[in-house]
């Protein structure tokens, strides 16, 4: 064995060590689905308060769409996710109780769980007021009351205090100016609008009153609007893709080695390298160069060309945190794809079917796995979610683009996912660590192996089924179309579908 193969399977052992260290840290993260899942009941809440003008003789409507039980609906899913939140910090304290002190061991998992634990009692004080809110709003004052006080700590959190003072009929009613501007900044959506109307009746100000409820009425129009389109894209889609797999097993069954599903299902690519090319793409290339040039750039690089270009940012904003990602991504994706270029040249030519980009073909192909992939990815996710019961982590440009409506953010979060994602990580992990990989193990194999270290270089435990699953239909996409714009598309439009639904979900709490 040469010193560089020595070295490599060192780096490789490291790199295990570090991405096992990064996935055990990210179960003590929340998951990004219960958010959505509660963003989503958000805008059913605030939908349902549209009433359509008599003359347009729309019955059923919002309940028609939304349902009719939205309310109990939504409180059993603040109950749950309350819970959950609730069991995680409980673990999470515990666990921060039997580390010593970060200041004298300087761990950095001791400052994870730190963070972590402080994410999730700012999560749970989040929940609690909008549960509390949604039971006085359902006649069910005394609860809301009960959670409301013992939720309160040493330091009587204000926007908790006002809320118990709205519907506490034994205590006196807060000043009008004080409450309104506490709760237009710390509620937003539904909640906002169903505190701030309790605030007007309770200080009999009909004006004020009638005012939000032409503004909420306005706003409910528009929601519910939002939520038709959601609801449309994604049922039509999962239609689709249910009727696609369908098609596509039923002719595999019927016309065998002639089906699409068949096609090169047997086919390996021939190469002239060998495990210690690969380890040197993937390990150094991906998880050194890749990782380490993200960090760099966004913490070093970036901030010393802002200073110098006399620009001024704001590190918490979504919109440089998204400018950021973006330069980021670019700058060390191109170096990683130059350890790709370097580790291949000096087996150019390669052979024709590397690499291979065909439009026509392409578009078929890309478009057609994206749709198959909607069910398969879906339905594992569900199962994912009462696996890890809310916790396992997610990709944080999720959170940032959730939480931003900001359209510079969102066009550099639309760059980064859905343009230098699917051309740099198609290009690693379908353009060539699964043809490398069909040289020691069969083609299903290689798309299987390599849809896992697909999973797992996301870092995020709770991502890593769904993202496999992921993986495998764009390894199945790529192998049998032997078109490499094929998987970039499906990935494209998968991010381009993720990120549409964030900014719709994130946009409905008005």
């Amino acid at each position: 064995m040469s010193p560089r193969q020595v070295i490599l399977l060192i780096l490789s052992v490291l790199t295990t060590v570090v991405v096992a260290l990064a996935l055990v840290s990210s179960w003590q993260q929340p998951q990004i689905q219960s958010r959505l899942d509660l963003a989503q009941t958000n805008l059913s809440l605030q939908a349902a308060e549209w009433e359509p003008p008599p003359e347009w003789d729309m019955n059923g409507l919002p309940g028609g769409i939304i349902g009719e039980d939205v309310y109990e609906t939504a409180i059993a899913q603040y109950r749950d996710a309350l819970n959950s939140v609730r069991r995680t910090l409980a673990m999470n304290q515990e666990q921060r109780l039997n580390l010593p002190d970060s200041s004298v061991n300087g761990l950095p998992d001791v400052t994870q769980l730190d963070g972590a634990i402080q994410q999730a009692q700012d999560l749970k004080s989040t929940l609690e007021l909008r549960l509390g809110i949604l039971l006085a709003h359902g006649d069910r004052p005394e609860q809301a009351l009960t959670l409301w006080s013992d939720s309160q700590g040493d330091d009587s959190e204000p926007t908790t205090a006002i809320l118990i003072d709205l519907w506490d009929a034994s205590t006196p009613p807060p000043s009008e100016d004080t409450a309104a501007a506490v709760l237009s900044n710390e509620l937003s959506g539904w909640f906002r609008y169903r505190a701030l109307s309790q605030l007007y009746q309770v200080q009999d100000n009909s004006q004020q009153l009638a005012a939000l409820q032409t503004q909420e009425q306005e706003i409910a129009q528009k929601t519910l609007v939002k939520l038709v389109v959601l609801t449309l894209i994604s049922g039509v889609t999962l239609l689709l893709g249910i009727g696609l797999l369908i098609f596509l097993i039923g002719q595999w069954f019927i016309k065998g080695e002639s089906a699409l599903l068949a096609r090169n299902q047997s086919q390996s690519w021939s190469l002239d390298w060998g495990w210690d090319t690969i380890v040197q793409v993937i390990v150094v290339g991906f998880f050194i160069v890749f990782f380490i040039g993200q960090a760099l750039t966004a913490g070093l690089l970036l901030p010393v060309i802002y200073r110098l270009a006399n620009i001024a940012t704001d590190a918490a904003s979504s919109r440089w945190q998204a400018v950021s990602i973006f330069f980021s991504y670019l700058l060390s994706g191109a170096a990683a794809l130059a350890v790709l270029y370097r580790s291949l040249k000096p087996y150019f030519p390669l052979k024709e079917d590397w690499f291979r980009f065909r439009l026509f073909p392409g578009l078929g192909w890309g478009i057609g796995g994206y749709i198959a992939a909607v069910p398969l990815v879906l339905g594992i996710s569900l199962i994912n979610q009462q696996i890890w019961d809310g916790k396992g982590g997610s990709n944080p440009i999720l959170e940032i683009a959730l939480e931003g409506q900001d359209w510079v953010a969102i066009t550099c979060f639309f760059l980064t996912a859905s343009v230098l994602a699917p051309v740099f990580e198609e290009l690693m992990f379908r353009g060539f660590l699964l043809p490398s990989l069909t040289r020691y193990v069969p083609v299903w194999a290689a798309i299987v192996l390599s849809s896992l270290i697909f999973a797992v270089a996301h870092l995020s435990v709770s991502e890593v089924l769904p993202l496999a699953t992921l993986g495998i239909v764009l390894g199945i996409t790529y192998t049998r179309s032997r078109n490499l714009l094929a998987a970039m598309l499906m990935h494209g439009l998968w991010n381009s579908g993720t990120l549409v639904s964030l900014i719709i979900l994130g946009g409905g709490a008005t």
